[in-house]
Formats: C-alpha cells, sequence, structure tokens
C-alpha cells in the first residue's frame, strides 16, 4: 500500500468509515447465523474489509479478473444478489448514500464521498465481486 493510500485510509477511519464497516460486519454475522446465508455471509466479510481500507484497492467482477464464470458469477450469483438486495443490500446502499451526502457537504470529504458512492453500488450487488490492488 502506498502512503498515500495508507494516509486516506486513516482518515477515511476517522471521518466514518470504521461506522460503514461496522455495519457490513453486522450484515455478515447476520447472515451466518444461518446456514442459508453463508455464502452472503462471506461476501459481506470480504466488503467489510474492503470498506475499512476502500484506498489502494478496487472491486472487480471474479469473472472479469480470472477470465472464467464461477457459480458466483453465473445464474445462481444473479439469484444471490436478488436475495441480497432484498435482505441487507438496500440498507447498506443507503448508509453509503447518506454518508456521501455528508461528507460532499465539505471539499475535504468529496474523494471519501465518492469512496462511499462506489461502495454503494458494490452494496447493492456484492456476489460475484473480487477486491484487487488498484
Amino acid at each position: 500500500m502506498s502512503p498515500v493510500s495508507l494516509f486516506l485510509n486513516i482518515l477515511w477511519i476517522v471521518l466514518g468509515g470504521f461506522w460503514m464497516a461496522f455495519a457490513w460486519m453486522i450484515a455478515a454475522i447476520i447472515m451466518a447465523i444461518t446456514i442459508i446465508g453463508l455464502p452472503w455471509a462471506r461476501a459481506a466479510w470480504t466488503i467489510a474489509g474492503y470498506t475499512l481500507f476502500p484506498f489502494g484497492q478496487k472491486a472487480v467482477s471474479r469473472d472479469v479478473h480470472t477470465g472464467r464464470e464461477d457459480i458466483g458469477t453465473g445464474p445462481l450469483g444473479v439469484i444471490g444478489n436478488i436475495i441480497w438486495f432484498i435482505l441487507a443490500g438496500w440498507w447498506l446502499a443507503l448508509g453509503h448514500v447518506c454518508t456521501a451526502v455528508l461528507l460532499a457537504i465539505t471539499i475535504v470529504g468529496i474523494p471519501f464521498a465518492w469512496a462511499h458512492l462506489k461502495l454503494a453500488g458494490i452494496a447493492l450487488w456484492p456476489i460475484g465481486k473480487i477486491i484487487v490492488p488498484a
């Protein structure tokens, strides 16, 4: 991780990134309580780590990264994402959007607001994503 990414990640955590990462962890724990929710728990836990340290990383589709389709990027992944959207995706995305609006009010917060908007998109459709270095 570059020094700039490290600095931005520290500012991110101090300025509220921790709370959205905590929300992702709560979603992962709730999904993990049931055996059926384990695939969503895995995805939520991965995105929680990305939400805690978003600078210097990016989320890409697994089939684009690996060059082949798998269970999470095919039709079952679409069904999984629809279920995720209904159960947890919309409220996590809403949290990211509300945080982005509050951060965008200040000039210093604009890069963080942009990161929250990217995370809101991921919150709606996380299954089949992989986090890679930027």
